[in-house]
Formats: structure tokens, C-alpha cells, sequence
């Protein structure tokens, strides 16, 4: 049975590149039609075509940044985990009678090293985002990631979460659960813990449901990732009543991972391939693995009392700001 390969979905910026991709498939096809030699003008076109997706990808607005972060097909804490990892346990429950979906975990090998990996999970199609509630966490999600990174601490084990929601689930049933309460529990016990934590934003981080799992020593983000307090549209709206400001509210909340760099929130950026994560998914995991390797070998070398310290500092300096006099 021939496999067929899948269409790519094309983000609204892309399209010069799809049309350009175009003829250069119709200039190919024409030219095996009537046997004539046009490899030159190929080259041409296709070095032409990698040209302009640098220039496209390295000149992103907030907005288009938040459309490569949302996109459908960007590799999801499953696939980082499978990728990077030499072992792998998913672990279900919150030990309370649910086991949320929309926040995985288990144990695993990274490297040698025995850890605990836990994120958010986004589904593939409408009917896999339907079972996964959008990657929208609710209070179980964050009890069972509290239960697995106490096992993590109890036996010595670094904790690696990713973050990928836009936002924590807002029902009226997550709120008679203890939303907040479990995000907030998570909070003070991710300060506590003894074993190194390292966080990473693969794709939308947003509001209290990406800080569930994202204190820690360090703080990793994908170059097209985005972190924010709220997303643009409920900004916009907000703000403006209007949610299609939300481009603007996109520019002025500071949500791509260069300003959150210089403002001091996050650690370090990592590359993705020319086109985003989707684009080349097995590229991004290795930038992924080789940071994460990276930062571990550092975090191992201090005591338990060191991180403590150096993560209570780290989180106490976000926010600070001098005012000068007139």
C-alpha cells in the first residue's frame, strides 16, 4: 500500500513559499515532460526559496510567533519525551480518582540519568484536543504532577516539565475542584524540593497553568515559543474590549522569548529549525536533549541547599525595576 505523505498546513505568512515551492514543481514536472536539463535554474530557485524562509522566520511579529506556537503540528511533550529519552514510563492518577489527560508524566532515563518528566499534552486533530481538553490542565492534572515530582524528590530523581497550554481549565467544575489551590500548592512545594528542576516552554505558556510546572532552576523556551500572563485575545479584550487587537496586545505583553530573555525571566532560548519545530521535529529534540543534558551536568555539581537558594533568588529578582529621580 503506497503511503501518502501529508499536506503541510500553511500559516498565513508562509504562502509566498508555498507558491514559490509551486514552480518549482511545475518547472521539474515540465521539464522531465520534454527531457530538457533546467537543474540550474532549480538550484536557483531553491536557494531562492531557503532565502526567503530565513528572511520570513527570522523577522516573526509576536503574533505570527503565536501562530508558529500554536501550530497543529508542533512536537508535543510526548514526542520530546519519546525523543529524547533512553527509557520511558507514563505514570497515571492523581491518587484522588482522576488521571487527567491534559498533563502527562512518568519516569525515564535522560541521558543515563534516571528522572521525571511531566507536561502539558495538546492533542493532533480536533478529536484528540477534545480528549486532551486543549492541553487545558485541571486541578487533578496538577495534583498528579505534584505526586509525581514528591516521588522525584523522594528518591533523588531531577524533575524535567514542558510547558504547552494556554491557560489552566476554566470551568465551573475546575473551580469547585481547587483550580487555584492546586496551582498555587504546586507553587510552594516546587520551591522546596531538593532535586534539580528544569523547565521548558515547547510551545504556549500561558498564565497560571504554565507556572503550575514551571518553577525551577532553570528556564528553557523554543526561539517561536511564547510565555504570557494571559493570551492576546483575552488581553485585547480586556483591555480594549476588542479582541482583534490582539497583534497589539501581542507586541506590548512582551510574550516571545527574546524579550522575556533581556527582561530576565527566562535562562536560555533554544534554536529551532529554519520553519519552526514542525518542520524538522527530530532537529528540535536534539537541541532540546543537548540543552537539558547541559544545564543538569551544571545543577548536579551544587547541593540541595545551593539550588534552593539560587531558585528563591532567581524568581525574587523577576519584577524588579529602578526608578530614577527627575
Amino acid at each position: 500500500m503506497a503511503i501518502t505523505e501529508r499536506k503541510p498546513l500553511l500559516l498565513d505568512f508562509e504562502k509566498p513559499l508555498a507558491e514559490l515551492a509551486t514552480r518549482i514543481d511545475q518547472i521539474r514536472q515540465l521539464a522531465d515532460e520534454n527531457g530538457v536539463d533546467v537543474s540550474g535554474q532549480i538550484r536557483q530557485l531553491e536557494t531562492r526559496a531557503m532565502q526567503l524562509r530565513e528572511e520570513i522566520f527570522s523577522s516573526l511579529t509576536p503574533s505570527q510567533r503565536l501562530q508558529v506556537a500554536r501550530h497543529p503540528r508542533r512536537p508535543s511533550t510526548l514526542d520530546y519525551i519519546q525523543a529524547i529519552s533512553d527509557e520511558w514510563m507514563e505514570l497515571h492518577g492523581d491518587r484522588c480518582g482522576g488521571d487527567d489527560p491534559a498533563l502527562v508524566g512518568g519516569v525515564g532515563r535522560l541521558g543515563g540519568q534516571p528522572v521525571v518528566m511531566l507536561g502539558h499534552q495538546k492533542g493532533r486533530d480536533t478529536k484528540d484536543n477534545v480528549a486532551r481538553n486543549f492541553g487545558m490542565a485541571a486541578p487533578g492534572g496538577y495534583r498528579k504532577a505534584l505526586r509525581l515530582m514528591e516521588h522525584a524528590n523522594k528518591f533523588g530523581m531531577p524533575i524535567v516539565t514542558f510547558i504547552d497550554t494556554p491557560g489552566a481549565w476554566a470551568g465551573i467544575e475546575a473551580e469547585h475542584q481547587g483550580q487555584g489551590e492546586a496551582i498555587a500548592y504546586n507553587l510552594r512545594q516546587m520551591f522546596c524540593f531538593d532535586v534539580p528542576i528544569l523547565c521548558t516552554v515547547i510551545g504556549e505558556g500561558g498564565s497560571g497553568g504554565a507556572l503550575g510546572i514551571g518553577v525551577g532552576d532553570r528556564l528553557l523556551m523554543f526561539e517561536h515559543s511564547v510565555y504570557t500572563v494571559a493570551t492576546p485575545e483575552a488581553c485585547a479584550a480586556i483591555l480594549w474590549k476588542d479582541a482583534g487587537k490582539a497583534p497589539q496586545a501581542a507586541v506590548a505583553l512582551k510574550i516571545i522569548s527574546h524579550d522575556l530573555k533581556n527582561l530576565g525571566i527566562i535562562d536560555q532560548i533554544l534554536p529551532e529549525p529554519i520553519g519552526g519545530a514542525h518542520s524538522d521535529p527530530l532537529t528540535a529534540a536534539t537541541n532540546l536533549k543537548k540543552a537539558l543534558l547541559e544545564n543538569l551536568d551544571e545543577l548536579n555539581r551544587l547541593t540541595a541547599t545551593e539550588r534552593r537558594q539560587l531558585r528563591y533568588e532567581k524568581f525574587r529578582k523577576i519584577g524588579v525595576f529602578t526608578e530614577l529621580a527627575h
